[in-house]
């Protein structure tokens, strides 16, 4: 099966994107699933590095670098990510600048596809 997780919402505040990252990351552990992780919007903040959170508190960018270290193919919207000012070094490790196009071809590939 294929699976594509699109987020949107911003990752701290609003518990969205947070809780498809953790459904992401219990998909990773299931047999003949392949899965694919888009960033948009605000959920692009998930992909930036040096982020310090306050300690007890979850942290976004482990959890993307997680799912990337898991063989997890994760775009950021390079639109998105040129609004807010994030240049690719800034990205997390193993998190690509994507388009629109990509996230379309990703959509055709994948068997199911989950919004947050």
């Amino acid at each position: 099966m294929k699976i594509l997780i699109v987020l949107n919402d911003s990752p701290y505040g609003i518990e969205r994107t947070y809780n498809g990252l953790r459904l992401a990351i219990a998909i990773t552990t299931q047999q003949n699933v392949e899965l694919r992780v888009f960033l948009m919007g605000d959920a692009i903040i998930c992909a930036k590095t040096e982020q310090k959170v306050p300690a007890g508190y979850y942290n976004v960018q482990n959890m993307v670098e997680r799912l990337t270290a898991a063989g997890v193919n994760i775009g950021a919207c390079g639109t998105c990510l040129s609004a807010r000012g994030i240049t690719d070094e800034f990205l997390a490790k193993g998190v690509h600048r994507s388009t629109l196009l990509e996230l379309t071809e990703w959509t055709l590939w994948a068997d199911k596809v989950i919004n947050f």
